[in-house]
């Protein structure tokens, strides 16, 4: 069975409501402790709340907001990396139903921007009624998840939220019911808690932070596999550069792998080959070139003229776009690489305070040594090309918190993953880029997996595989020439197709003279795991002369009756042509699109 991580429930938060009062900001709080708890009992703010936006004030034993003001907002607490923050918050009045409130989940003490929050609305049963967002640098907002509520916040209810942060993972609850979870939330080293309101007088009471244990890397049990985009979202951009890194993250990967390697100068650069000639105009080994040299290449232009001038970038720069994404950077060390470049790889990570927020990786043992010794804070992953004979026994002899195999040799062990998970140790095998692998994958109980297509991963879970399917066909079709049909579908056990509402075989051509004139429409759909998609493509049975000469003369009819009606066709005596096909004997239904086609050709 998988680890599952641990949990803090509401007895378990009982318990600790229980115990005696503690102050409104706790020293060296360790899991399980209350940091903050606050009832509002006096009549003046307590110390350490800061009102940075709007008038806040005590009043009747509640926090208050003196007015429906614009981004009223306060700040509070410390800043924690594992956390559950839970209050009573009444709408007391709104300027419209759609206005909203909730918690600061991660902002500067002075209320600056960026900031992430988890807010509801008073129509909370709208489709985006409960949310994650985000205020970005340039005062925008990014709303990365919403989810309904289920029933309105409304005026003059309250309304338990409790929002469980790990890191860039969190989960909403209303009123004691789940009801949206983000893996993208935003993050910074010493952001601090808050409340906000836009255009609603709200109430808040009964508030508790309660200090939580980090989150094991296994996920737990049933849960689908995260994403990591592998070099990027590889499959979109060009490899290992911020344009691939930027994809991932937007792509919603829980981690984005990049590959790092130190120049000849000691500076640690993202490049998968120990040579710059694949994905680059230069030629020559890393270590043989200086960052100056590295950095100047283009390396973008070899995957699409759009990227041109992406470059080879630094660790620091990929590190420092990481660093608020919400992503955890899988990083993979490429071996050989000594002592003082590992060294010098893991100081960029750790001159950042991003060892939570790092997994180094790499298939070379004595990087790993190294990088245990070096910087035991920042876990460690061991990328196999096989299985090992015993690799929980491996995996503890490296100090590793995830084992990583190819995933073909992993599906050959599928039991693997369990004897691991139970250890505390989490797989995420590489590199799968297709729907049915992915199924093997998560039936396994793999906790992640590499893929060059982070985005179709991510919706192929949070959909169950939701298909894809696209249909083509010239637009325009005369009688005698067959049309194929070009259907393709991604992620669908099947494929049906209708022309003009009935069902085809696709791999059949069209046949033209088979059908009326004028327009038509084929109508693909694709049944997978994740539901049904479809798509539509529209063409039109164009007629002229030579293709009603074409249906005549293949219609088998007598040698004298054809060479009448094809005398009168090019001769433009169309109303004699069509009394010549109804004394000859056609089929019904060619007799029928014949007349058809003379009548519009006469009509012109």
């Amino acid at each position: 069975m998988r680890r599952t991580p641990h949990r803090w429930t509401a007895a378990a938060l009982a318990l600790g409501l229980a115990a005696a009062l503690v102050p409104t900001l706790a020293a060296a709080a360790a899991p399980g402790d209350v940091v903050v708890r606050e009832s509002f009992a006096g009549s003046a703010l307590p110390a350490g709340w800061t009102p940075v936006a709007g008038t806040w004030q005590v009043s009747g034993g509640k926090l208050t907001n003196t007015a429906p003001g614009t981004l009223s907002r306060i700040t509070f607490g410390t800043h924690l990396e594992d956390f559950r923050a839970e209050a009573t918050i009444r709408f007391d009045s709104v300027t419209n139903s759609s206005r909203w409130a909730g918690i600061v989940l991660d902002t500067a003490p002075g209320g600056a921007v960026p900031w992430s929050q988890a807010v509801m609305r008073s129509a909370s049963t709208a489709t985006n009624g409960i949310e994650f967002a985000q205020r970005t640098e340039a005062n925008t907002w990014n709303v990365t998840d919403t989810a309904a509520a289920p029933y309105d916040a409304g005026t003059g209810r309250d309304v338990r939220v409790a929002i469980e942060v790990h890191g860039s993972r969190a989960t909403w609850s209303f009123d004691g019911q789940t009801v949206l979870t983000t893996t993208k939330l935003r993050r910074s080293a010493s952001g601090v808690f808050g409340f906000i309101a836009d255009g609603a007088k709200i109430s808040v009471d009964d508030v508790v932070v309660t200090q939580l244990e980090p989150l094991p890397v296994t996920q737990p049990d049933g849960a689908l596999p995260l994403t990591v985009a592998h070099r990027g979202y590889s499959a979109v951009a060009p490899e290992n550069t911020l344009a691939a890194i930027e994809a991932g993250i937007r792509a919603g990967a829980e981690y984005v792998e990049i590959d790092a390697q130190t120049t000849r100068d000691g500076v640690p650069v993202v490049m998968h080959d120990n040579t710059v000639d694949r994905t680059t105009p230069g030629t020559g080994d890393i270590s043989t070139l200086t960052a100056a040299q590295v950095t100047a290449l283009d390396a973008g232009s070899w995957f699409s003229p759009a990227f041109a001038g992406q470059r080879v970038p630094t660790l620091g720069q990929v590190l420092d776009l990481v660093r608020t994404s919400g992503s955890t950077l899988l990083l993979e060390i490429k071996g050989p690489e000594t002592r003082a470049e590992t060294t010098r790889i893991l100081d960029e990570v750790r001159n950042r305070g991003m060892a939570r927020q790092v997994l180094v990786q790499s298939f070379d043992e004595q990087v790993l040594r190294d990088a245990r010794a070096v910087a035991p804070e920042i876990p460690l992953g061991l990328l196999r090309g096989a299985v090992d004979a015993d690799p929980v026994a491996t995996a503890k002899a490296f100090g590793v918190v995830t084992y990583n195999p190819s995933a073909a040799a992993l599906l050959t062990r599928p039991d693997t993953v369990s004897k691991l998970n139970s250890a505390g140790i989490a797989v995420m095998p590489y590199t799968v880029n297709d729907a049915a692998t992915w199924r093997k994958l998560a039936d396994a109980g793999v906790d992640a997996i590499i893929t060059d297509r982070a985005g179709e991963l991510a919706g192929w879970r949070s959909g169950h595989a939701a298909p894809s399917v696209t249909i083509s066909v010239p637009g325009e079709l005369r009688r005698y020439v067959p049309a194929p049909v070009a259907v393709s579908a991604r992620d669908a056990s099947s494929v049906s197709v209708t022309l003009d509402g009935t069902r085809i075989d696709p791999a059949v051509p069209l046949d033209p003279r088979s059908l009326a004139a004028g327009a038509h429409e084929l109508v693909a759909t694709a049944t997978g795991p994740g539901g049904t998609a479809s798509a539509s493509a529209k063409f039109e049975v164009v007629v002229d002369v030579t293709g009603v000469r074409v249906l005549v003369a293949e219609a088998g009819a007598r040698p004298e009756e054809t060479a009448t009606i094809l005398r009168h066709l090019d001769a433009g005596r169309f109303d004699q042509a069509a009394d010549a096909v109804r004394r000859a004997e056609f089929a019904p239904e060619l007799e029928r699109v014949l007349l058809a086609d003379i009548a519009l050709l006469a009509s012109r």
